[in-house]
């Protein structure tokens, strides 16, 4: 049985789409970095983390973990939560470069075998004035999501540019490479 560690409707409606029968299970992590941590390093921390305390409940499956640390400059972008916190960020992001590392970590819980990945993905925002901003954020409300954003909804309209190999990536779950990882595992798709 596949088991997504997380309680993301995101990361959720994303593996519905690989068509596999899965169950859901929030590790309940505290997701602070570490001093002196890399937002990589985090992410792929996390991802692991999720997926190993997942997997001793589910000692039998595949436990899929992820993580995704967003990053502007030197700040960390985690999820605003409130609409001030997600205007300060939109405005920091206009005309600038948003980096978001997504981590993803298969476990077999049985096997106790690893396969881990972090991707980049690289988010141009387009220069927004106030009245764009506060537009976007009326409409898709996406104070639950890293930077502010969601790109596959009205986000789509603020942003300039996305360069990822794996475009499900910067959602939260990297498709294209789970799909690798579970082939690995005897769970070939289509």
């Amino acid at each position: 049985m596949l088991i997504l560690a997380s309680s993301s409707p995101y990361r959720r409606a994303l593996l519905q789409q690989l068509g596999q029968p899965f169950v859901t299970d929030a590790p309940q992590l505290d997701e602070t970095p570490l001093p002196g941590e890399s937002p990589r390093a985090t992410s792929q921390r996390l991802a692991r983390e999720k997926a190993q305390k997942v997997g001793q409940r589910h000692p039998q499956d595949l436990i899929i973990g992820c993580d995704q640390v967003a990053v502007l400059g030197a700040d960390i972008m985690d999820k605003p939560v409130t609409h001030e916190r997600a205007v300060a960020q939109l405005q920091r992001a206009s005309g600038q470069l948003m980096q978001f590392h997504t981590a993803l970590c298969l476990l077999n819980a049985r096997t106790g075998q690893l396969h881990q990945e972090c991707l980049l993905v690289q988010v141009r925002y387009r220069t927004l004035d106030a009245g764009q901003i506060e537009r976007y954020l009326r409409t898709d409300r996406p104070y639950d999501c890293a930077g502010s954003t969601k790109i596959e909804a009205f986000g789509i309209t603020i942003v300039e540019s996305v360069d990822c190999p794996d475009p499900t990536a910067l959602i939260g779950l990297p498709l294209i490479t789970l799909t690798r990882l579970l082939a690995q595992e005897g769970i070939s798709l289509p």
